[in-house]
């Protein structure tokens, strides 16, 4: 038996992948999306997921396009009879410092990230409220959504931005008994992080490799964290266990503090490292 239908942004690979793999296996049909150039992994995605037992279907659209989005949410209602969970996974990020960000850099990141998830969240929710059944709405934001890093600018604003979107549709849509969280993952073993490891080596000198290295050594559980550990958060962000939970952007991050007051602080600020 179904436990409803979820919708899943950015899911041709990487973290989207692993997400609505990891919902199939919940128990969830997954609709998948992405853009129309990914259109053959995305088909692979389905195949995985129709494997596992589960229904699925590729949805070409443009998160940044509001008419594909409104079109992409509808034709899955139309096909599953109702939209239970949205994930706005949809992202990109460039690394380089505010000096050399170009307007157009800036405003891509801003699009596909802010315009991208807000219309994700706006048209899930006019469907999730005409269902009249609650629902799940969940975003992707970043440890920089609570602390701006260096060499991030544009990515970082989209993140807060995301997680401000968050708390106020949160206050929106909860007397709809639709919660909307985020979760903000600390660096992931990714061909993302990958980039901004190498973009780092290239802007700063040091060898590639150097950014990593220090991640590691500065946090709790010395490594990078995976695409499983963040699909398990949206796991329980998606299901009946967490629903008076809402507005929350979620971290999954903590670094090694030199006292155990200072663990204490941080964990206190949603498991915030300090820099």
């Amino acid at each position: 038996m179904s436990k409803g239908t979820a919708i899943v942004t950015g899911a041709a690979q990487n973290l989207g992948k692993t997400i609505a793999l990891r919902l199939a296996d919940d128990g969830f049909d997954v609709a998948v999306n992405d853009l129309p150039g990914n259109v053959d992994a995305l088909n692979e995605v389905v195949a995985e997921i129709k494997a596992k037992g589960r229904s699925s279907s590729a949805h070409l659209a443009d998160v940044t396009n509001e008419e594909q989005v409104k079109a992409m949410v509808t034709e899955v209602a139309q096909v599953y009879g109702a939209i239970n969970v949205m994930v706005a996974n949809a992202g990109v990020a460039k690394y380089n410092m505010i000096v050399d960000t170009s307007a157009s850099e800036w405003d891509k990141i801003m699009t596909v990230n802010c315009r991208g998830t807000f219309l994700c969240y706006k048209h899930a929710a006019v469907q999730m409220v005409e269902q009249g059944q609650g629902g799940r709405i969940i975003g992707a934001a970043s440890m920089v959504a609570k602390r701006g890093a260096a060499g991030l600018s544009a990515y970082s604003a989209s993140k807060y931005a995301i997680r401000g979107l968050t708390q106020a549709a949160a206050l929106e849509y909860g007397h709809h008994g639709i919660t909307v969280n985020a979760y903000a993952p600390g660096p992931l073993e990714s061909e993302m992080w990958n980039n901004i490891d190498a973009d780092n080596a290239n802007i700063t000198g040091a060898d590639p490799g150097t950014l990593t290295t220090h991640i590691k050594a500065t946090t709790v559980l010395g490594r990078l964290g995976t695409f499983a550990d963040i699909a398990s958060l949206v796991s329980f962000l998606a299901s009946k266990e967490s629903s008076f939970i809402t507005g929350q952007s979620v971290s999954w991050w903590l670094e090694l503090c030199e006292s155990v007051s200072d663990i204490y602080l941080v964990a206190q600020c949603e498991w915030w490292p300090r820099f």
